[in-house]
This record gives C-alpha cells, structure tokens and sequence, in this order.
C-alpha cells in the first residue's frame, strides 16, 4: 500500500465512525473541498502539514494524534523505494 493511501484511509475511517462526509469535513476543517477530494482520490500524494493539521483539528485530534495510528506507525519507506526500483 502507498504511503498516501494509508492516511486517506485514515481520513475515511474516521469521517466514518463519526458520521461525517468528505463534504462536511471540508467545511469544518477549512480545508478547500477540492483539496480535501484531490487527498481523498489519491490525486494529492503529499498533502501539506497545514493542510492534515487542519483535518486532524477537524476531528478534535491534535496532529500527533491524528497521525498515530498502526498502518502509518508500521509504515516502511523501503517499501516505497523498492516499489519505484521495481
């Protein structure tokens, strides 16, 4: 899985077990809608830290908390390397 796809899943689980859409997330986090469907479609690889401080703000979470999670803890950016030498 790409780096970029493990925080779009995070994104979406937690608008999930919220009950929050994408669109609503947009407003509460003052984050443009189309930036927020550019991270969430896979378009934006590497949001901004401004940008994710603002999501995780969104969800009542401090940015630590909104990045500390298994998927992106276990993450290993070899896997990264060896997908674009492959």
């Amino acid at each position: 899985m790409e780096y970029s796809q493990i925080y779009v899943r995070r994104i979406r689980k937690l608008c999930r077990e919220r009950g929050i859409s994408i669109n609503r997330l947009a407003v509460m986090s003052d984050v443009k809608q189309s930036t927020l469907d550019n991270i969430v479609r896979g378009i934006t690889k590497d949001p901004r830290v401004k940008t994710l401080h603002k999501i995780a703000l969104a969800f009542n979470m401090t940015l630590a908390e909104f990045l500390d999670f298994k998927e992106l803890n276990e993450y290993s950016f070899d896997d990264d390397l060896e997908e674009d030498l492959g």
